[in-house]
């Protein structure tokens, strides 16, 4: 069975675009092209969720100028997405720019009736805080019983997590969707995100419906 639900760590953005002479947030921006064109082919190989990890609660530490960049682009993909995906974010907005955070609200709603793929963001995200959240809601709720207690973490309304690709040459997960993780193919690939297309996801999906799974057993 090909996987219905990958995770993707878009890395690379900002080492591509001093690769290429470019600032960080031309970086970002390529970066959210090959986002289209992976989620494109992702839905039209039968994926049936995309979730991506696209800022890290530890990123927030880095520059603000390069924060600043990574929340124009994201704020304009809010506002102006018009496709067919459904949209949804997981992560931490309490500390967000209000402007940001209302984007995200924005897109939420505006797609929540669509018919097309999930395309999940992970954005000011940790995995671990995720965890932790759904314990604690879990457990305030007297329920705390393995299914009980995964209908609270941020993804509950995506299929299970099959695989995670990493792009960037890390071989890492970075505290992205550890739970989710736990039976998941792992791909590491050297390619830099900005320059990730469809051919990749059809080497990726092509090679994972090669694995045979055995979900620990």
């Amino acid at each position: 069975m090909s996987a219905k639900h990958i995770g993707f760590i878009m890395d690379g953005n900002g080492r591509w675009a001093v690769a290429h002479g470019m600032s960080r947030q031309e970086g970002y921006a390529h970066g959210l092209v090959a986002l289209y064109k992976v989620a494109k082919r992702c839905s039209e190989r039968g994926v049936e969720a995309v979730s991506v990890y696209a800022l890290s609660t530890e990123n927030l530490n880095r520059p603000q100028e390069e924060l600043d960049s990574i929340f124009k682009v994201v704020e304009k993909f809010n506002l102006t997405y018009d496709g067919e995906y459904k949209i949804s974010y997981m992560g931490d907005f309490n500390s967000l720019d209000d402007k940001l955070a209302y984007s995200i609200e924005q897109v939420e709603e505006k797609t929540r009736d669509n018919k097309g793929m999930w395309l999940n963001i992970a954005f000011n995200y940790g995995a671990r805080a995720d965890i932790l959240h759904a314990a604690k809601v879990a457990y305030d709720h007297g329920e705390f019983l393995e299914d009980t207690f995964e209908k609270h973490l941020s993804s509950s309304h995506l299929p299970p997590l099959d695989l995670i690709v990493r792009s960037g040459g890390e071989m890492r997960l970075s505290d992205f969707m550890l739970y989710e993780a736990a039976y998941a193919e792992l791909m590491f690939l050297d390619k830099l995100w900005p320059d990730m297309d469809e051919s990749d996801v059809d080497k990726i999906l092509n090679d994972f419906d090669k694995r045979v799974r055995k979900f620990g057993k």
